[in-house]
């Protein structure tokens, strides 16, 4: 097996020499493109034969697209037979292809969205963005076959393919994918309350929230109610009478927010479809994972039984502190109580998954709490709601249910903490469910990303680390034996333009004790005998880090490029980010204003105790969303230790944010007799007067995620206590104008002036080297 092995020079203490600080006078557009060639459009190409994504088939072969060197190769795997080969003859399908669709394609241009393979090998159907085709072999003849009969935008298909729901006039409808026939499932939905609404305030949609059974008799939705609820404000920017854009959103003050009205619809009921109401109030707007109802694409907190005849859901608090797991018959709308649960400060059921199950055929419940500080199983009785056993116990977790095997009472889940090494890396492990044959089954150090055959005897497993690049390995899910490896990343083109991984390291947290753990970047001219400034590029949480996934990525934004101007950049997930223990996660609940910046600060200290080169006289920091509140925060908070802040579309005071997030991790809203309330630790117009260092600001005037009258609240504060500062106001954009070439321009520029004191190239314009390079080239 072939190995990348990445030579870096040791981070430890060293002795302290006169250090020069780095200090030029200006930077050139030769700087800037210098740093340009590391952002992710750029790099990203650079890494070929990557991570397998596999496009499984019903009798467990699948197939992938692999980047090589030409372009794109189309591979098909038989995991039985242990065999990977290509999946046709690129040169022969793409003559085939360019006469009958009448465009010339290159062998390995080929741009195929679906595979499909004759049970004979005979034959093949593809289809691309000019249509779908069937393909003989081996003669390699094609021609054009009828085109799938597509869903509408955002319906929901059916489990058998046949049938698509979808919301119309605030009521859910459904079509025939076969006929083309509509019909109208729900007939009372009005305006404010309408079925299957995907709208958390914070996010809104057309496509419905529902669960089909599995018999595709029936769908498990809600009528959402949003009567009463506040609503929410933008205007566009254009000349003339600007358009408006009121919707509801409900914010942590209100007293009245969403709720869910949960109904069971029967499509082949005598007379028509039929509406089961379900027997109980409605349940706040809330789910178990994240801070709407619809998590990872799909409904949460909701099961069918195999057969249909039994729903199961869970029903949790507005402040997300107590949680009921419940049954309800789709007949007669009838609901019981199979067991409940409250946890300070919140429950959650895994890592941005819930990882409940039940289990109708065996009466039994699979399980998932943090009730003893770590995220395990455990298994219940569904009949009466009592313990049997746990599955799984220790100072590590369970994150994400991904199988399970009622006959062999098996479960697959993926955990970290309990292996040497970083704590943050994901292993496959599996359990039986009364708690033996606890078996890792993904031994090699680095985060495995794992995706399971439909039969479940195999697993593709791609394990990679920061700075590692990913293998990816077919393995038998039983025993985690290896069967075949399918790609070893080559970066051997990402190594030729000077790319250089990030640096792991380790520093202790805010009390003395607990291990941190984050990534550093440095210009890759790097000179230890100078003193560069330093810049925290920042995300607090607590639904995630600054850090992200522990998989291989070339570039996670800007982090290098902005190091290669000249700064020491890092990465460092602080408490109150999750992975870890409950406590951790919670270390800051109902005091958001803490950001984790106690924990920067720290670990700051102590690379720059380590490591003579790091200038912390010069500290800056920047962030985006939570990451722009916590940027903020720190130049205000910590006004004698950050000198430079970037803070983008930032929630400055979650009052004027979405109700869930602020009071799952704030806690609910409480005026106190002095006139404070519980939410004033966290808002950052009160620390205005703080200002001493270099604060720019940004937002888009049509965020609705984090809409920006929050940081206008920070921006008039600022203005009452006269102090300095520059803003950015993106007309017409929403939440997402961080790494547009502007702000991007702009975030170096600030950075650049203010923290290395030095004159940056005048409007530099991101792009232009390449075009410049492709002209000369043409010619």
């Amino acid at each position: 097996m072939r190995r990348t092995l990445f030579l870096l020079p040791m981070l430890v203490a060293a002795p302290a020499l006169a250090q020069t600080p780095y200090a030029p006078e200006e930077l050139t557009e030769e700087d800037y493109a210098r740093a340009e060639r590391f952002l992710p459009q750029n790099v990203n190409p650079l890494v070929y034969r990557g991570a397998v994504r596999p496009n499984w088939l019903d009798d467990d072969r699948f197939w992938y697209r692999n980047a090589i060197p030409e372009g794109a190769e189309y591979i098909l795997v038989d995991p039985a037979r242990r065999t990977r080969a290509r999946a046709f003859d690129h040169e022969r399908l793409a003559a085939a292809l360019s006469a009958v669709s009448g465009k010339t394609l290159e062998p390995f241009g080929l741009e195929i969205r679906a595979l499909e393979f004759a049970r004979n090998g005979r034959a093949l159907t593809v289809e691309t963005p000019d249509g779908r085709f069937t393909c003989e072999i081996p003669a390699y003849r094609c021609q054009s076959a009828p085109a799938r009969r597509e869903a509408p935008r955002n319906a929901i298909v059916s489990p058998d393919g046949r049938l698509a729901a979808f919301i119309r006039d605030h009521n859910l409808w459904m079509v025939d994918l076969e006929t083309g026939a509509e019909t109208q499932l729900t007939t009372d939905g009005v305006k404010d309350f309408g079925y299957a609404t995907n709208n958390a305030g914070w996010t809104r949609s057309d496509r419905p929230v529902l669960l089909w059974s599995p018999d595709s008799r029936k769908i498990a939705t809600f009528q959402h109610d949003a009567r009463g609820v506040g609503e929410m404000y933008l205007v566009t920017t254009n000349v003339g009478h600007p358009n408006l854009d009121a919707w509801k959103y409900p914010l942590p003050e209100d007293s009245v927010i969403f709720r869910i009205h949960r109904v069971v619809i029967h499509l082949d009921a005598p007379g028509g479809p039929k509406v089961v109401r379900l027997q109980m109030p409605p349940d706040p707007h809330r789910s178990t994972v994240c801070d709407h109802v619809f998590c990872g694409g799909r409904w949460a907190d909701v099961q069918w039984s195999d057969d249909g005849s039994r729903l199961f859901f869970v029903s949790v608090s507005r402040d997300h502190k107590h949680v009921a797991l419940r049954e309800a018959n789709p007949e007669t709308g009838e609901v019981r109580d199979i067991l409940e649960e409250t946890l300070e400060p919140f429950f959650e059921s895994g890592y941005n998954t819930f990882n409940w199950r039940v289990l109708p055929e065996t009466n039994e419940v699979i399980w998932f709490s943090r009730r003893d500080d770590w995220g395990h199983l455990y298994l219940y009785d569904l009949r009466n709601g009592r313990l049997k056993n746990r599955i799984t116990s220790g100072a590590w977790n369970v994150l994400r249910v991904v199988r399970l095997d009622p006959r062999s009472r098996t479960i697959w889940f993926l955990g970290n903490g309990r292996e040497k090494g970083d704590p943050y890396f994901m292993y496959l492990y599996s359990v039986r469910m009364d708690g033996s044959r606890l078996r890792l089954l993904t031994p090699d150090s680095a985060n495995h990303e794992v995706d399971f055959s439909p039969s479940g005897r195999y697993v593709v497993d791609v394990r990679s680390t920061p700075d590692t690049p990913p293998v990816s390995v077919l393995r038998d899910a039983s025993d985690g034996r290896a069967r075949l490896t399918l790609e070893e990343a080559d970066i051997s083109r990402l190594l030729a333009v000077g790319w250089q991984p990030p640096i792991p390291f380790t520093v202790k947290a805010r009390d003395g004790v607990t291990d941190l753990y984050g990534l550093m970047y440095r210009p890759t001219n790097f000179d230890p005998s100078k003193k560069y400034p330093i810049i925290n590029n920042v995300y607090p949480g607590p639904q995630t880090g600054s850090v992200g996934s522990r998989s291989f990525s070339p570039a996670r934004g800007d982090a290098q490029a902005l190091a290669e101007l000249g700064f020491i950049v890092i990465k460092l997930d602080a408490m109150g980010t999750p992975m870890r223990s409950h406590s951790f996660h919670a270390a800051y609940y109902g005091n958001m204003g803490d950001n984790g910046l106690p924990d920067q600060v720290a670990g700051m200290r102590q690379l720059a105790e380590r490591h003579p080169w790091i200038d912390l006289d010069r500290a800056g920091i920047y962030g985006h969303s939570g990451g722009g509140f916590a940027s903020a925060r720190a130049i205000l908070a910590y006004p004698d230790f950050f000198k430079v802040a970037v803070a983008q579309a930032g929630n400055h005071d979650n009052r004027n944010y979405e109700d869930d997030w602020g009071e799952k991790w704030q806690g609910l809203l409480r005026d106190r007799p002095d006139g404070t309330t519980n939410y004033d630790n966290q808002a950052n117009q009160l620390l205005a007067g703080n200002l001493k260092g270099k604060l720019l600001i940004a937002h888009g005037t049509l965020d609705d995620n984090v809409p920006p009258y929050g940081t206008l609240l920070l921006v008039d504060a600022l203005i009452a206590a006269n102090k300095d500062f520059d803003m950015i106001m993106f007309p017409n954009r929403r939440h997402g104008f961080g790494n547009e070439p502007y702000m991007m321009r702009r975030r170096w520029d600030y950075f650049v002036r203010h923290l290395l004191g030095a004159e940056p190239p005048v409007e530099y314009e991101f792009g232009r080297q390449r075009e410049t390079r492709a002209t000369v080239g043409a010619r």
